[in-house]
């Protein structure tokens, strides 16, 4: 009998434990990430700053212009990797290098290994191209952050591409415009999750040069997307971001593009990720 009532308390705990690891994604703000996959917690591009803590980039409202919406404590517990897809202060801050532990585990660009040395992550390692850690696969890729002259002055910027076995492969494709390089990532790796920063910025003085995706760019991805279920994030929390999840909304109505193709993840919304 107690060896009947042992199976059975663990059974129930497997199950509970499949249920409780599922993976997800949840929005912070802005580009701010909590990616629950294979079975560990993923903080991604965090910018963890009270609203207005540093400069305006279009000299319209210091930025970021809205509060994060929970608690700090329920972002950073139990997070066991930190992906940085680049040191902009809208995606690693100074309230991230305060907050975060010295000792977490950092995935960052070529680009920005002096950076993070600097800080004192003992534990940020610079991705190439490919690694594996723990069970999951992670691919880094190149995204332009702009065109022309304004590329020159943003600097490199990275994307991330996750696989592990059970799991929806996913693209993050961090600060990039839409272009060939980005449609071939697709075309190659034929993602089920990719998660796109449409938010339509700019930077002053270059109004007509977008530095992310805006509406009409991401309907671009979205029509070469293939099977990927699109999440749309990096909206409505910095000045210089000039589409809003209400634009963006328009021209997927506009576009008829239905609703479980295109998600407009809201500040704190967690979607539940499948292949």
């Amino acid at each position: 009998m107690t060896s009947f009532l042992f199976l059975i308390t663990a059974i129930l705990a497997q199950a509970q434990n499949g249920h409780s690891q599922k993976s997800s994604i949840q929005l912070v703000r802005n580009a701010t990430l909590i990616l629950k996959y294979g079975g560990h917690k993923i903080l991604i591009d965090p910018m963890l700053s009270p609203k207005g803590a540093f400069e305006s980039w279009a000299g319209i409202a210091k930025n970021p212009t809205v509060d994060i919406q929970m608690p700090m404590q329920q972002i950073t517990d139990s997070v066991e990797l930190v992906l940085v897809s680049h040191t902009h202060a809208d995606h690693f801050d100074d309230a991230a290098n305060h907050i975060l532990s010295k000792s977490i585990k950092i995935i960052n660009q070529p680009a920005d290994k002096t950076f993070f040395n600097s800080k004192g992550f003992i534990n940020a390692e610079t991705l190439e191209n490919k690694m594996k850690w723990k069970n999951i696969t992670i691919e880094r890729v190149n995204g332009e952050h702009g065109s022309g002259k304004v590329l020159e002055m943003m600097g490199k910027t990275s994307g991330f591409i996750l696989s592990a076995k059970g799991e929806p492969t996913i693209y993050i494709m961090g600060d990039a415009i839409w272009n060939d390089q980005i449609r071939d990532n697709i075309n190659r790796i034929k993602p089920d999750i990719i998660v796109v920063n449409s938010g339509g910025a700019q930077i002053k003085g270059f109004e007509n040069v977008p530095i992310i995706m805006d509406e009409k760019q991401t309907m671009k991805l979205v029509s070469s997307s293939g099977k990927a279920k699109v999440i749309a994030v990096h909206m409505d929390a910095l000045d210089h971001c000039r589409t809003t999840r209400l634009v963006l909304k328009a021209e997927v109505e506009k576009n008829n593009i239905p609703n479980d193709k295109l998600v407009i993840l809201k500040d704190t919304e967690i979607l539940n990720l499948s292949k």
